[in-house]
């Protein structure tokens, strides 16, 4: 009789042990990327406060920032290496059955080990979509067709005309990630590529901080297709006064159009305690200088009476359609240094992408320069010889047209800043935009 109590005692704590449920896990998001990244690991049995749960990543203790039952939000931290998530609630614990990948030890790969470009590039869009939720991923890469690739403009309206994720969206290190994708794929050619495509960014942050709807948190970046050194995908990034829209086929850059670039106000500005010169410096020089050198014979050759609101070839429409006949002046006509300077203005956006591109793409534009035309209007002030003298006033406006290149800059009335021009360009290719689509 005394040793039934005691087998009751033992029956009795086997109970309440069994009152104990381990933890089990289901499903972790994002599988990948690099320390910061935010996962969301799904299962049964957590602890809805924070302190009787634990989480490591390949034994590196992880930073939990919410929990419920069936949740915990956790940070990859810095020193994790790739292996299994560890799960510990009131002292059980659960291992996860498949790896999380560690893409790299810091919040950025810079992909240094990339021996080409597209390697490098696929190698840093796949560190931005480490950072991403698995909800982010399915946003930022969409389908590649026609559709889809037209969806950009130069009106201040985010993602209702746009694809992908606004930058307002991303945490730090997922904007840190894309900036170094921007980067790589735009070029570093001073003011111009990433450093003018940041610099149009504040300006934008400068607009709005005079009238609601601007702001370099409303700049996107998406993917059409899988980024991949073999197949064929598109690179979309830009916002209201910026689009890049690069397409990769096989390995190679088989298009950097359609491109538009743009900036309000036209000079320099200060905004969060930082001043910027004009992002579009080097082109409003290049086809002034352009212009300028021009004879008087050859301006009247160039000149049309037509006057123009905006581009022709507006940025963003799906309609609009490259005039059958070229008007102004051939190249082939004009004087050796009016021809340099010529190609010198296409390069100012060509150099916008990154420099392999950009000497493979200038090559081809100078190989078809003597059968490219210029033709400009308005700019009723622009005198030879004068390059202060072109695009001062609403409706200033230029073209070049030739086989494959199509680019044009126009002054317009400012919109927020009204007592100013602000310009507006687009460069376009006959053969390229939006090629096999």
């Amino acid at each position: 009789m005394l040793i039934l109590p005691s087998i009751f005692i033992i029956s009795a704590c086997n109970d309440k042990d069994e009152q104990v449920l381990t933890p089990s896990v289901t499903s972790f998001t994002p599988t990948s990327g690099p320390a910061g990244t935010t996962v969301t690991i799904t299962g049964l049995n957590f602890s809805s406060t924070l302190a009787n749960n634990a989480v490591s990543f390949n034994g590196t203790g992880a930073t939990i920032s919410s929990a419920s039952s069936t949740a915990l939000v956790v940070t990859v931290p810095t020193a994790a290496t790739t292996g299994k998530i560890t799960v510990t609630v009131d002292g059980q614990s659960v291992e996860t059955t498949d790896d999380f990948t560690v893409t790299t030890t810091s919040s950025t790969s810079d992909c240094g080990s990339a021996t080409t470009q597209i390697e490098k590039l696929v190698c840093l869009a796949n560190t931005f979509l480490g950072t991403l939720t698995s909800t982010q991923q399915s946003s930022v890469v969409i389908t590649l067709n026609l559709t889809n690739a037209k969806r950009w403009s130069n009106l201040p309206c985010a993602l209702s005309c746009r694809n992908g994720l606004l930058f307002s969206s991303l945490t730090t290190a997922q904007q840190t990630a894309a900036l170094a994708l921007i980067e790589a794929a735009s070029g570093t050619v001073s003011n111009e590529g990433y450093e003018e495509f940041q610099t149009i960014r504040a300006a934008d942050d400068y607009l709005g901080t005079m009238q609601s709807g601007y702001s370099a948190g409303n700049y996107v970046i998406a993917f059409l297709g899988t980024p991949s050194t073999t197949g064929k995908w598109m690179i979309q990034f830009g916002g209201h006064h910026y689009a890049q829209n690069i397409t990769y086929d096989n390995g190679q850059v088989t298009s950097i159009t359609p491109m538009h670039e743009a900036v309000e106000p036209n000079g320099s500005f200060t905004v969060n305690g930082t001043t910027y010169s004009s992002p579009m410096t080097s082109e409003l020089a290049a086809v002034r200088e352009m212009l300028a050198a021009f004879t008087t014979s050859e301006l009247a050759s160039a000149k049309i009476s037509s006057t123009f609101s905006d581009c022709l070839m507006v940025p963003g429409s799906t309609t609009n359609t490259f005039p059958s006949t070229k008007q102004g002046i051939q190249v082939s006509s004009l004087s050796t240094a009016a021809q340099a300077k010529v190609l010198v203005t296409i390069a100012a956006w060509v150099n916008d992408v990154d420099p392999t591109s950009a000497a493979t793409y200038l090559t081809t534009y100078q190989n078809e320069l003597a059968n490219t035309y210029v033709t400009y209007s308005s700019n009723t002030s622009g005198t030879s010889g004068t390059a202060s003298s072109f695009f001062t006033s609403n409706t200033d406006y230029v073209r070049i047209d030739g086989p494959s290149v199509w680019i044009e800059f126009i002054c317009q009335n400012g919109v927020v800043i009204s007592n100013q021009v602000h310009y507006h360009t687009v460069m376009r290719d006959h053969n390229r935009d939006y090629i096999g689509l």
